[in-house]
Parts: C-alpha cells; structure tokens; sequence
C-alpha cells in the first residue's frame, strides 16, 4: 500500500508514486494527477449530495477516522468536510467502481453539504430552476 504520509509538507506527492494505492483487496488508480472523483451519497435516502476528490492520503484519512476527506483543487490541500461548518459526513460505507479510479461515500450527512446552503450540492437544473432545499445561511457560518 503506498504511504499516506509520503507526500510533501505542501501537500504534493509523487504523483508517479501515488498514482496505484492498494487499500486492501481493491487497487485505487489515481493516475497522473493522483486524485480520483468521490461523490457523496446520502446512505439513507439515495440523494447525491456533492462530488469532490480524492488523494491516497484524503481516502487513508476517510478510513481512519470515519468522516469524509477531500483534496480540495483550489486549495491544493486536504480538507475535512465539515472542518468549519460543522457539517461533516460520517461515512458508513466507502465503495470502488469498476476500474478502481472514482469512490461513492455511503454518508450519514449533518447540516447541508453544499457550501451555498443548500442539503445537495445538486440544487438547481441547468436552465437556473432552484429544485433543492436550503439547509443553512451561509453567511452564519463562514465567516
């Protein structure tokens, strides 16, 4: 199994390095950018709530501890969902697709898991239609 601590202080590994991580009898293929595609699914309901990704570490992290993490693009770090609105994710269940390069986290979800408010980042069709529900303000919990 590749390290999950072998990546650098800054948060960039070996991208070759990671690019395989064998987490138990499922083989992960991270690829050249070592991230993979996550999507969160509420374990109850079936809603999706959000898609985000996932690095050898995030996944190591995930299954440590029980609550959903995520490599965050625009931060270029890894990141606890929840870690500041307190809306995390209890994950009951992590599961593989076919080819071993996305994840479905089976998740018991707390508050909203979309950052704009609402309980699904999947809120609105493509013509603008609001469809989801408001779970939150985000303006009471991000400061």
């Amino acid at each position: 199994m590749t390290d999950a601590h072998s990546a650098d202080a800054d948060g960039e590994g070996d991208a070759e390095a990671e690019a395989d991580a064998d987490f138990g009898a499922v083989e992960l293929d991270f690829g050249e950018t070592g991230r993979i595609p996550a999507i969160a699914q509420d374990a109850d309901t079936g809603d999706v709530l959000m898609l985000a990704y996932v690095t050898p570490e995030a996944v190591e992290r995930t299954r440590e501890t029980g609550l959903a993490h995520y490599y965050s693009r625009s931060r270029e770090e890894l990141w606890q969902k929840g870690s500041t609105s307190g809306h995390v994710q209890h994950v009951r269940e992590v599961r593989a697709d076919c080819d071993g390069d996305a994840l479905l986290y089976l998740v018991e979800q707390e508050g909203g898991a979309c950052h704009t408010g609402y309980e699904s980042c999947f809120y609105r069709t493509l013509d603008g239609e609001v469809v989801g529900e408001k779970a939150f303000d985000p303006d009471d919990v991000y400061e």
